[in-house]
């Protein structure tokens, strides 16, 4: 697999404590295929705007701040750089922080990508939480954690790989740890 060294980004925020548990570093890339009417982030769609940004210097970022718990993948749509974001991933979960993806494909295509995506096999391997799934604007929910209708799932992907189906993610029976 190809390692790519930077992502197209729209953005990011440094601490968000919206983006999934904790205190977390968000990249917001940029790019995505899905074009949900009512997307939170419409800006986020044209595969040609944004800037690109090293991976190296996002990294730089995260690390200047104790108090980040975590990094989120958000879009635009993430799987549209699979390696630059696994390449990525594999780094933050080598910092012991925990790593949440956004992504508006359903689990269920993402496991199909991945059969044949090594890139999106690996982020996925590295992945904690994957909100999955487009924003449906008549299911929009704004009572929702980290999600804005009621067909995205979080699903916890550490109990996921150990059984083999989709298991929703409890606050409470959180399983962060690092790899």
């Amino acid at each position: 697999m190809r390692k790519a060294d930077s992502l197209r980004l729209a953005g990011i925020v440094r601490e968000s404590i919206v983006d999934g548990p904790g205190i977390r570093f968000a990249v917001f890339c940029q790019g995505c295929p899905h074009g949900c009417p009512g997307c939170h982030n419409p800006e986020t769609h044209d595969f040609n705007g944004g800037s690109e940004c090293s991976i190296s210097r996002l990294m730089e970022e995260i690390d200047k701040n104790p108090l980040i718990s975590g990094v989120t993948f958000s879009g635009g749509e993430p799987l549209c750089q699979p390696e630059a974001f696994a390449a990525m991933a594999e780094q933050i979960k080598s910092r012991g922080l925990s790593l949440t993806v956004f992504s508006g494909y359903t689990y269920e295509q993402i496991m199909d990508m991945s059969e044949t995506d090594m890139a999106v096999k690996q982020l996925m391997e590295f992945t904690d939480i994957l909100i999955d799934g487009p924003f449906v604007k008549e299911k929009r929910d704004l009572t929702l954690q980290f999600r804005g209708s009621r067909n995205q799932r979080i699903i916890d992907m550490n109990e996921t790989r150990k059984a083999g189906y989709p298991v929703l993610w409890a606050p409470d029976q959180c399983s962060m740890q690092s790899k």
